[in-house]
């Protein structure tokens, strides 16, 4: 037979695939999604009868994930649990969670040569992952990732290994902030005053979450860290979330983190780096639909300090991803990629213009969390 179409001819990528016993001819494997990190590939076979079969092809970054063969069990151990909790409340693990497949000779991922990770897993059909948000979607997401919660609720948090060292960590995220003003490499200190002190007035706030987790307030669970609508797989035929996907950065942190990242994603209308703040507006009708969609996936696993801060999570989700777009201006935009010279500036303003939408309306986040927590 003729060997597989590889995109642009990668023997990386051909050297990968002959490291799988596949059930049928592999016609290729084409670039897949939008994400920005790790490499995917669609794998295509076609049996003799029947419809084609897909797979998902992934090569994990090693400039993201330095330490992969513990992103890889941490993998397992989630997706493992999940299948057991899954099949004991009768659902389809095939479906519901993902799963890898194995190498020829037993393993559950390739390295290549360079040290880089792949890894191989079966398509879920008949599902679709969207990259921008109606309520419906919006509220079907949250509950989600408020089942995530639910499912993982019993997994030992502690024995995961951290896969991005301090991610959500919003005490050294300022302390990362106030080396970069100090040293003020580029020169930009002086012209983004205010932005400065609105993070410098907001140093306690930083604490707030980590203190309760110190005090034993919140507890340690197993949270998925980046909770954007295009990580959910949803159902065509039901329009509900049915799986979470990109585990990568499922380590152990806060429910109130995955909450308020998918709030600070999702609750406004804007773009990111919008330059006209009077469009950039926190909307508590979709921080409305998100929490009873959360509270209703999490079905009562979340203990009475979670739901608390719950309002608070959105608000430091928001200030904590405000400040790293206003560390990597001052620093050159080393982290985040730009398209113009002052994007991640915008970016730092949409960010502090919701969390001041939020502090002005606390009162009535709270009241939302109240009115669902029953």
């Amino acid at each position: 037979m003729n060997a597989p179409f590889v995109p642009e001819n990668d023997p990386i990528v051909a050297e990968v695939l002959t490291a799988y016993d596949f059930p049928a001819t592999v016609l290729g494997a084409v670039r897949y999604g939008q994400g920005h990190i790790n490499d995917t590939f669609c794998v295509v076979c076609q049996p003799q009868e029947g419809d084609a079969i897909r797979f998902i092809l992934q090569g994990l970054s090693l400039a993201a994930f330095p330490h992969p063969e513990e992103l890889m069990e941490n993998f397992i151990g989630i997706t493992s649990y999940l299948r057991k909790k899954i099949v004991e409340n009768g659902g389809d693990p095939e479906r519901e969670t993902l799963s890898l497949v194995k190498t020829k000779d037993g393993k559950d991922f390739y390295t290549d040569a360079s040290g880089k990770v792949w890894r191989l897993s079966p398509f879920i059909e008949n599902t679709d992952c969207f990259q921008k948000a109606t309520p419906e979607l919006f509220e079907a997401s949250a509950r989600t990732f408020g089942r995530l919660q639910l499912l993982m609720s019993g997994f030992p948090a502690e024995t995961l290994h951290e896969t991005i060292y301090k991610f959500h960590d919003t005490e050294n995220r300022y302390a990362n902030f106030e080396k970069a003003l100090a040293e003020d490499k580029m020169g930009r200190a002086k012209d983004v005053a205010a932005e400065i002190q609105f993070v410098k007035d907001r140093k306690a706030d930083c604490s707030v979450a980590l203190q309760a987790l110190r005090e034993g307030k919140l507890p340690l669970r197993v949270t998925h860290n980046d909770t954007k609508l295009n990580n959910i797989l949803v159902d065509r035929a039901t329009g509900e979330g049915i799986c979470v996907i990109d585990l990568d950065t499922t380590m152990p942190g806060l429910s109130i983190n995955d909450f308020g990242d998918s709030i600070r994603f999702g609750a406004n209308h804007s773009a990111e780096d919008e330059k006209d703040l009077s469009k950039v507006n926190f909307d508590i009708e979709l921080y409305e639909a998100y929490t009873r969609g959360f509270l209703e996936g999490a079905a009562g696993c979340l203990t009475e300090n979670e739901l608390e801060y719950l309002p608070w999570g959105a608000r430091l989700m928001t200030l904590e991803c405000g400040i790293r777009f206003l560390t990597d201006y001052l620093e050159g935009d080393n982290y985040f990629r730009i398209h113009y010279p002052e994007q991640n500036l915008d970016r730092t303003r949409t960010q502090f213009k919701l969390v001041k939408d939020m502090e002005e309306q606390f009162d009535a986040m709270h009241a939302v969390v109240a009115k669902y927590a029953k």
